[in-house]
């Protein structure tokens, strides 16, 4: 059995998908873009403050389900350019701690709405 989480506090979906899906003891968090809540529209600013806006909704997104960024076992970063990565790991490294989540990191040609950079995760509950 599946169910859908929504988060008030991130920004709405821009696509038919759910903010999360929980099934069983995983929450599988959709990809998060530096989109501000408040106005739905991307963040102004460099990849720093672009990543801290993602880290931000996905936040959001783990609380509405109950979780927090402890909970978070795999990340997918997804990166415009990849010369961005050592940035993004320096905000990255802000939300996390350890045992750090698995991850994965890869370069893409587009991402929605011309962000330049997008998170998803997956967490468990205990």
């Amino acid at each position: 059995m599946k169910s859908a989480v929504s988060a008030a506090d991130a920004p709405k979906a821009i696509g038919p998908y759910s903010h999360a899906v929980r099934t069983g003891q995983l929450l599988f968090v959709s990809g998060q873009v530096p989109i501000d809540p408040a106005t739905g529209e991307l963040v102004d600013g460099d990849i720093t403050v672009q990543t801290t806006r993602v880290m931000n909704n996905l936040d959001a997104v783990l609380k509405a389900g109950g979780l927090s960024f402890k909970e978070v076992v795999r990340t997918t970063i997804f990166l415009a350019d990849m010369a961005d990565f050592a940035a993004v790991n320096s905000v990255y490294g802000t939300f996390v701690s350890e045992p750090y989540p698995a991850r994965a990191t890869v370069q893409v040609a587009r991402l929605p709405k011309n962000a330049r950079v997008e998170i998803d995760a997956i967490a468990a509950y205990s």
